[in-house]
């Protein structure tokens, strides 16, 4: 079926109206209004009685953001009559459908809240309305709140379409463009775990001592990005149960005492870790050779990420942070007076500083991070797995070798260019573009305090 203009919608939410008289819609509006905080009350402690509702839901969510936001809805539903009201009425269900799919609220509990709704507005009317009144203001209520699902589960649905096709491409696009070259790095990168082990042990370090593989290069870039790019296969679940096992089950045997056990010697441990080991780099090669189909992604001139894939990064990130109690943050990174240097030494000068200031990006970032070329010269990082502290020096580093790296243009030119960024940190909140929000207006007072600075966004 095709979906409905907004002057469809619009004439369609007018014919509802004319279809009761004016006092029923008054009556049912000073009911609503007057009744809205009890109403909104009612919604969500309903809501966070619900099992799978209260994981998307906390009190202080509720207290401090969302009901306010559910009693200027119910306000705004039952006082809008006129057709620029409508309009703007239909626009803000499309709104809220859209943050809806964005934060992957199922649309089943969409719908129970707004059956508690109903329940309890048609309650109110029953008890306080005349009785001759009632059952065209219960109609009336009711018809009101199934029009405004009716436009959220459109806008809801055309979102979530948007973002399955994303997901899609970029669950083919996650390991990288050039699986061979991935390939090599990624077995590297856990030789390299795998020797640090070896060496840190004799070295005499303790058990808690020893790098876990979770959080070594190869293994935030397999969390992160390659369980994703891998995502049904086999080897993918047999890789993440071999780390699990190595960080949570092996690793911690070291710090038992030295026995005659055979199986908890110190040397049958690393006989096992290297099994392991051997393990994961046996599935990871046949998982590599499964998939060497991939869509583009990435931005043509620094072969950063581009935009494509910014909102399913940060849907999963944010997923994943909720599920594994973790945290990660977003660095808004702007380029000082860019334009003066196309206007200075050309395009062409800009396009190597972009190219260099990517290529820093690159080598100084985890394998886990995402970098993303967001258009012309700002970028942005996704940093997995940081804290406040970590997070903060990560971004401070950038900034200083920004500012100390000589770049180089045609005809032997050199010049100095600053950054300022923009950082927040992920506070819970499940709609990713407010945090999206909050890095841009940290960066926005970076460059508007003086640049070449950090600013660090409030919770």
């Amino acid at each position: 079926m095709a979906r409905l203009s907004l002057d469809e919608l619009t004439a369609e939410w007018q014919r509802y109206l004319n279809r009761f008289d004016e006092l029923t819609r008054e009556q049912t509006a000073a009911l609503a209004i007057r009744h809205r905080q009890e109403l909104a009350g009612h919604f969500y402690a309903a809501m966070l009685q619900h099992g799978e509702a209260a994981t998307l839901l906390s009190h202080d969510e509720v207290k401090n953001r969302l009901n306010s936001s559910m009693q200027k809805w119910i306000s705004m539903l039952y006082s809008s009559q006129q057709s620029t009201e409508i309009q703007t009425l239909i626009a803000h269900q499309h709104k809220i459908g859209e943050v809806h799919a964005r934060i992957d609220v199922p649309v089943h509990l969409v719908l129970h809240g707004a059956r508690l709704l109903k329940e309890r507005l048609i309650e109110l009317i029953r008890e306080q309305l005349p009785t001759q009144h009632r059952p065209a203001a219960a109609s009336y209520a009711a018809a009101l709140i199934d029009l405004a699902m009716e436009v959220m589960s459109q806008a809801y649905a055309a979102s979530h379409e948007r973002r399955s096709r994303a997901e899609e491409g970029y669950r083919l696009f996650a390991v990288t463009q050039n699986m061979a070259s991935e390939k090599e790095k990624q077995r590297a990168a856990l030789l390299n775990w795998e020797n640090q082990l070896m060496f840190d042990h004799a070295m005499g370090l303790t058990a808690e001592q020893l790098p876990r593989l979770r959080s070594s290069e190869f293994g935030l870039w397999f969390r992160h990005k390659g369980a994703h790019g891998f995502e049904g296969a086999v080897e993918t679940g047999l890789i993440l149960d071999a780390m699990t096992h190595i960080d949570e089950v092996l690793l911690p045997l070291f710090a038992l005492p030295q026995t005659a056990d055979a199986q908890h010697t110190p040397m049958q441990l690393l006989r096992d870790l290297r099994e392991q080991s051997k393990g994961i780099a046996h599935h990871l090669g046949l998982l590599f050779e499964q998939n060497n189909e991939l869509e583009s992604g990435r931005d043509t001139l620094t072969r950063l990420l581009n935009r494509k894939f910014l909102s399913v990064v940060l849907s999963r990130q944010i997923s994943y942070a909720r599920q594994a109690g973790s945290s990660f943050a977003v660095l808004s990174i702007d380029l000082d007076h860019f334009k003066r240097i196309n206007d200075t030494y050309g395009h062409e000068a800009g396009d190597l500083v972009l190219q260099q200031f990517a290529s820093m990006l690159l080598n100084q970032s985890r394998a886990g991070d995402y970098l993303f070329r967001m258009g012309g010269e700002e970028f942005l990082v996704i940093m997995v797995d940081v804290n406040d502290q970590n997070a903060r020096r990560a971004a401070e580093k950038f900034r200083r070798l920004a500012a100390a790296e000589v770049f180089r243009l045609p005809q032997e030119a050199t010049l100095h260019v600053t950054a300022s960024l923009g950082l927040a940190m992920f506070t819970g909140h499940p709609d990713y573009q407010q945090l999206l929000r909050r890095a841009d207006a940290a960066l926005y007072e970076a460059k508007h305090s003086g640049r070449n600075r950090l600013i660090v966004a409030a919770d």
